[in-house]
């Protein structure tokens, strides 16, 4: 039985210069539409349909698939970076040891996440793609 992954809705943190970035990398690849990016941020975002608290979601990256599962942590990375054509790369994070090795990783940043974007958060601006009208460029310095 085939599941429905894409679109894949994508929550990220609006409010993290590193996430943005992130997103708007994925946003200028994903020439297919696979991928629906939802700031969990926004002021009228509600956290209900997804059955965690925002406070949850902001705590560890989550998606929901087509089919309505809830994926979490590098899984997120791992269906996003396949919707533009990177599955291949991140395949060996599926591995036991890789994806153990991923886990502790995304564990890491996602508890230093805020002083990270805070501490190297210009820098990722900077070279965060501007996207309009389904075009994306790097903002000229």
């Amino acid at each position: 039985m085939q599941t429905q992954i894409y679109p894949l809705e994508f929550l990220y943190d609006g409010q993290c210069a590193i996430c943005r970035f992130d997103v708007a990398n994925l946003r200028r690849r994903d020439a297919q539409h696979r991928l629906v990016f939802i700031d969990i941020t926004a002021p009228d975002f509600d956290p209900a349909p997804y059955g965690r608290s925002k406070e949850a979601l902001l705590a560890r990256i989550a998606a929901r698939r087509a089919d309505g599962v809830i994926v979490e942590g590098p899984e997120v990375f791992r269906l996003a970076l396949a919707a533009i054509g990177f599955g291949g790369l991140v395949a060996p994070t599926r591995w036991p040891v890789f994806r153990r090795i991923a886990e502790y990783a995304y564990a890491w940043f996602a508890r230093h996440r805020v002083t990270l974007s805070c501490r190297f958060g210009g820098i990722f601006a900077r070279l965060t793609p501007a996207c309009e009208d389904g075009v994306c460029r790097i903002p000229q310095r």
